[in-house]
């Protein structure tokens, strides 16, 4: 018993010193759009609502980037993993060209989807004002795309305390900035939820100048440092990347679009329900910092192993960081569901919005376990640099299984053979949600484990050839 449980203590060790840091870093990102939500939650429920669905086409977009940039993370990894520490240079200076591209990108696309809020049936004030975070906002994009490559890079040679700095600094500059701007602080203009924007536009800026500022400095980057000459961009390079980063960047749109396209289509619903779902999914992302936080330790642990040449090892690693992300999946599953109350009067002072708050937030207690498992077991099949699976598989969770049965639960539309009686409307929606989450979970980690035990055969092939 002692013999089996030592390599899975130190495994657990191992990961939790890669990961804290990053879980830090990602709770301290998350919370700038805490901060967002809560102050102007006490500004109004009109400027609640704006920031919200402005946020969630924020959300989308830099999720997004986010999941596409994650191509570097394995690439890094697989290269340490096999001590080309040669390589790793140019395959960072093209990731960040990659990363201006993709942001540059993104900045236009989060632009064009402020048109959606004239069509879903939004008091005009509300609408102009979303529409005008959205463009202040995605000011910040081309910067984020840069950062996440020099985020994944840092991840993938096991530094990642810099990032959790960085973080903090940014949450601490975004809730001053905010603070001014939302109440109009010293002196500082009124200016509600464009304020938030503000704020989070120039601390994406901010942030990236902070990263690259700390790679030129710090002696942990020399034996792959980036910046010892210039190097345009390599279309090969870039392309290579981009088929790998693209089906990550769609799986994490496809999850994080269900969720922000059901703010849109409860937006007929008024205020109070729009602001509750925002509210609701707000705070379900920052739990979710929690397991994801292991999950992208668990990608630079696996994708080190296979550069290694291990599969075994790859498996095993993969296994012990989805029992961890499940441990905390179960711890944070009893405190929404404890705490629930608490954490809606924390973000808004309307007794209906908190309501309608806490009611949603059982629904977010409910899929922890299922959340956990997925993002887990997504991230060591990404290890594997296979990423196409967890596309398809979250495709058709969430826009062939969630968002229809949403539809029906939450609109209730008459054409349909079997609706409820009356439109669930926000219930409705998180119902699907726990249902997709579900089968995204069993699947990917049917999928995970398949994946493993091909690659440890493949390497039992080689060797006997050999």
């Amino acid at each position: 018993m002692t013999t089996s449980a030592t390599p899975i203590r130190t495994e657990i060790l191992t990961l939790w010193r890669l990961s804290w840091p990053v879980l830090v870093g990602q709770l301290a990102t998350v919370g700038m759009g805490v901060v967002d939500v809560a102050m102007t939650g006490h500004v109004s429920a009109e400027e609640l609502a704006a920031v919200s669905l402005g946020t969630a086409v924020w959300s989308i977009v830099l999720v997004t980037v986010m999941g596409t940039m994650m191509a570097i993370n394995t690439v890094v990894a697989h290269e340490m993993g096999a001590a080309r520490h040669d390589q790793v240079p140019h395959s960072v200076r093209q990731a960040m060209w990659k990363g201006l591209l993709v942001g540059t990108i993104a900045m236009l696309f989060a632009n064009l989807c402020t048109l959606l809020f004239d069509h879903v049936g939004l008091d005009a004030h509300v609408a102009a004002r979303a529409s005008l975070v959205v463009h202040v906002i995605s000011v910040g994009l081309p910067a984020f795309g840069v950062y996440r490559a020099l985020y994944g890079y840092t991840t993938s040679i096991n530094q990642t305390k810099p990032i959790m700095w960085i973080a903090i600094f940014g949450l601490l500059y975004n809730t001053l900035v905010s603070w001014l701007l939302v109440f109009g602080e010293l002196g500082f203009p009124r200016l509600g939820a464009v304020g938030c924007a503000i704020a989070t536009a120039s601390g994406m800026w901010l942030m990236l100048g902070v990263m690259l500022w700390w790679v030129r400095r710090s002696p942990a980057y020399r034996m792959t440092y980036p910046f010892d000459r210039f190097e345009g961009p390599d279309a090969t390079a870039i392309g290579s990347m981009l088929r790998l980063g693209l089906p990550i960047g769609v799986t994490y749109f496809a999850e994080v679009s269900a969720f922000g396209l059901i703010s849109l289509l409860v937006a007929r619903y008024g205020v109070v329900q729009v602001s509750a779902h925002q509210i609701a999914l707000n705070f379900a992302s920052l739990v979710f910092m929690l397991p994801l936080s292991f999950a992208i330790g668990m990608l630079t642990r696996v994708g080190q192993a296979m550069g290694e040449g291990d599969p075994e090892r790859a498996r095993f690693v993969g296994w012990v960081g989805v029992g961890v992300s499940l441990t905390f999946g179960a711890l944070a599953a009893l405190f929404i569901a404890i705490f629930r109350w608490e954490i809606a009067a924390a973000y808004t002072s309307d007794p209906a919005v908190q309501q309608v708050t806490a009611h949603l937030l059982l629904f977010a207690a409910l899929f922890q376990l299922s959340d956990a498992t997925q993002v887990a077991t997504a991230s060591a099949i990404r290890g594997y640099q296979v990423t196409r699976p967890p596309m398809v598989i979250q495709l058709v969770s969430f826009w062939g299984l969630s968002l229809p049965l949403g539809c029906v639960l939450g609109l209730a539309p008459q054409w349909f053979p079997w609706t409820p009686a009356a439109p669930m409307e926000a219930t409705g929606f998180w119902i699907g949600l726990v249902f997709a989450l579900t089968v995204a979970a069993v699947l990917l980690t049917w999928q995970f484990e398949k994946l493993a035990r091909q690659r440890i055969r493949e390497g039992g092939a080689k060797a006997l050839v050999s």
